[in-house]
Protein backbone atom coordinates (compact mmCIF):
# COMPACT_ATOMS: atom_id res chain seq x y z
CA UNK A 1 0.00 0.00 0.00
CA UNK A 2 1.42 3.19 -0.91
CA UNK A 3 0.46 6.85 0.03
CA UNK A 4 -1.19 8.88 -3.35
CA UNK A 5 -0.94 12.69 -3.35
CA UNK A 6 -3.87 14.09 -5.53
CA UNK A 7 -5.30 16.93 -7.35
CA UNK A 8 -9.03 16.14 -7.32
CA UNK A 9 -11.79 18.89 -8.30
CA UNK A 10 -9.31 21.59 -7.56
CA UNK A 11 -8.35 20.42 -4.16
CA UNK A 12 -5.25 17.98 -3.00
CA UNK A 13 -6.18 14.74 -1.49
CA UNK A 14 -4.41 12.16 0.01
CA UNK A 15 -4.96 8.84 0.35
CA UNK A 16 -3.98 4.87 0.76
CA UNK A 17 -4.13 2.77 -2.03
CA UNK A 18 -2.25 0.26 -4.25
CA UNK A 19 -1.09 0.86 -6.98
CA UNK A 20 -2.77 -0.76 -9.02
CA UNK A 21 -6.23 0.30 -7.71
CA UNK A 22 -8.30 2.03 -10.23
CA UNK A 23 -9.10 5.54 -10.02
CA UNK A 24 -12.54 4.92 -10.24
CA UNK A 25 -12.28 2.46 -6.77
CA UNK A 26 -10.08 5.44 -5.28
CA UNK A 27 -12.85 8.31 -5.82
CA UNK A 28 -15.39 5.94 -5.11
CA UNK A 29 -14.35 4.06 -1.55
CA UNK A 30 -11.39 6.32 -0.14
CA UNK A 31 -12.77 9.53 -1.78
CA UNK A 32 -16.59 9.41 -1.48
CA UNK A 33 -17.14 10.61 -4.74
CA UNK A 34 -20.05 8.40 -5.98
CA UNK A 35 -20.65 10.20 -9.19
CA UNK A 36 -18.41 7.72 -11.87
CA UNK A 37 -19.83 4.44 -11.97
CA UNK A 38 -18.57 1.17 -12.66
CA UNK A 39 -20.13 -0.14 -15.64
CA UNK A 40 -17.53 -3.17 -17.25
CA UNK A 41 -14.43 -2.48 -15.52
CA UNK A 42 -12.28 -2.43 -18.70
CA UNK A 43 -12.62 1.09 -19.96
CA UNK A 44 -15.44 0.07 -22.82
CA UNK A 45 -18.67 1.77 -21.58
CA UNK A 46 -17.75 4.92 -20.39
CA UNK A 47 -19.68 5.55 -17.14
CA UNK A 48 -16.89 5.73 -15.35
CA UNK A 49 -15.39 9.24 -17.38
CA UNK A 50 -13.80 11.76 -15.73
CA UNK A 51 -11.23 14.43 -17.01
CA UNK A 52 -7.64 14.03 -16.61
CA UNK A 53 -6.13 17.73 -17.24
CA UNK A 54 -8.98 18.58 -19.57
CA UNK A 55 -9.48 15.01 -21.35
CA UNK A 56 -11.96 12.43 -21.08
CA UNK A 57 -10.55 9.19 -19.51
CA UNK A 58 -11.94 6.02 -18.04
CA UNK A 59 -10.95 5.72 -14.69
CA UNK A 60 -11.39 2.07 -14.08
CA UNK A 61 -8.89 1.17 -16.26
CA UNK A 62 -6.68 3.78 -15.09
CA UNK A 63 -4.23 2.90 -12.16
CA UNK A 64 -3.95 5.26 -9.34
CA UNK A 65 -0.18 5.13 -9.40
CA UNK A 66 -0.48 6.30 -13.14
CA UNK A 67 -2.25 9.89 -11.99
CA UNK A 68 0.81 11.74 -10.38
CA UNK A 69 0.40 15.21 -10.38
CA UNK A 70 -2.56 15.62 -13.54
CA UNK A 71 -5.50 17.30 -11.94
CA UNK A 72 -8.64 14.76 -12.01
CA UNK A 73 -11.79 16.45 -12.42
CA UNK A 74 -15.43 14.10 -12.09
CA UNK A 75 -18.91 15.32 -12.05
CA UNK A 76 -18.71 16.42 -8.68
CA UNK A 77 -16.18 19.02 -10.13
CA UNK A 78 -17.52 19.46 -13.25
CA UNK A 79 -19.72 23.02 -11.49
CA UNK A 80 -20.44 23.69 -7.51
CA UNK A 81 -23.99 23.45 -8.07
CA UNK A 82 -24.71 21.38 -10.71
CA UNK A 83 -25.37 23.82 -13.44
CA UNK A 84 -22.98 23.99 -16.15
CA UNK A 85 -23.74 24.59 -19.68
CA UNK A 86 -23.76 20.59 -19.93
CA UNK A 87 -25.51 19.66 -16.90
CA UNK A 88 -28.23 22.59 -17.79
CA UNK A 89 -28.84 21.26 -21.19
CA UNK A 90 -29.31 17.38 -20.00
CA UNK A 91 -32.01 18.68 -17.85
CA UNK A 92 -33.34 20.81 -20.20
CA UNK A 93 -33.54 18.19 -22.77
CA UNK A 94 -34.61 15.72 -20.03
CA UNK A 95 -32.03 13.37 -21.36
CA UNK A 96 -31.80 10.57 -18.22
CA UNK A 97 -33.69 7.66 -18.77
CA UNK A 98 -32.14 5.29 -15.95
CA UNK A 99 -29.56 7.85 -15.88
CA UNK A 100 -26.70 5.40 -14.98
CA UNK A 101 -24.47 6.18 -18.04
CA UNK A 102 -25.05 10.26 -17.46
CA UNK A 103 -22.23 11.17 -15.73
CA UNK A 104 -19.85 9.49 -18.14
CA UNK A 105 -21.93 11.00 -20.85
CA UNK A 106 -21.65 14.50 -19.15
CA UNK A 107 -18.42 14.61 -18.82
CA UNK A 108 -17.55 13.21 -22.26
CA UNK A 109 -19.77 16.09 -23.52
CA UNK A 110 -17.74 18.84 -21.49
CA UNK A 111 -14.56 17.33 -22.71
CA UNK A 112 -15.78 17.52 -26.75
CA UNK A 113 -17.02 20.98 -25.67
CA UNK A 114 -13.68 22.66 -24.12
CA UNK A 115 -12.03 21.33 -27.16
CA UNK A 116 -14.49 22.13 -29.91
CA UNK A 117 -17.16 24.77 -28.71
CA UNK A 118 -19.56 24.58 -31.55
CA UNK A 119 -19.13 20.75 -32.90
CA UNK A 120 -20.99 19.44 -36.14
CA UNK A 121 -23.64 16.89 -35.35
CA UNK A 122 -20.71 14.04 -36.95
CA UNK A 123 -18.07 15.75 -33.97
CA UNK A 124 -20.61 15.07 -31.07
CA UNK A 125 -21.55 11.63 -32.62
CA UNK A 126 -17.69 10.50 -32.80
CA UNK A 127 -17.08 11.95 -29.46
CA UNK A 128 -20.27 10.51 -28.06
CA UNK A 129 -20.02 7.12 -29.34
CA UNK A 130 -17.37 5.11 -27.21
CA UNK A 131 -20.13 5.76 -24.15
CA UNK A 132 -22.76 3.27 -24.34
CA UNK A 133 -26.19 3.66 -22.74
CA UNK A 134 -28.20 0.85 -22.30
CA UNK A 135 -31.77 3.07 -22.74
CA UNK A 136 -30.91 4.13 -25.72
CA UNK A 137 -30.95 7.68 -25.38
CA UNK A 138 -28.65 8.81 -27.67
CA UNK A 139 -30.90 11.64 -29.55
CA UNK A 140 -31.57 13.27 -26.72
CA UNK A 141 -27.59 13.08 -25.70
CA UNK A 142 -26.70 14.68 -29.28
CA UNK A 143 -29.54 17.62 -28.72
CA UNK A 144 -28.47 18.31 -25.19
CA UNK A 145 -24.90 18.74 -26.69
CA UNK A 146 -25.51 20.84 -29.08
CA UNK A 147 -27.90 22.78 -26.57
CA UNK A 148 -25.00 22.73 -24.18
CA UNK A 149 -22.81 24.53 -27.31
CA UNK A 150 -25.42 27.36 -27.65
CA UNK A 151 -25.77 28.03 -24.05
CA UNK A 152 -21.83 28.45 -23.74
CA UNK A 153 -20.12 32.12 -24.19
Amino acid sequence: MATYKLQINGKSVQTDAESDTSLLWVLRDNLGLLGAKYGCGIGQCGACTVHLNGVAVRSCSLPVSAIGNNKVTTIEGLSVNGDSPVQAAWHEVDVPQCGYCQAGQIMTAAALLAKTPKPTVAQIDDAMHPNLCRCGTYHRIREAVVLASNKMK
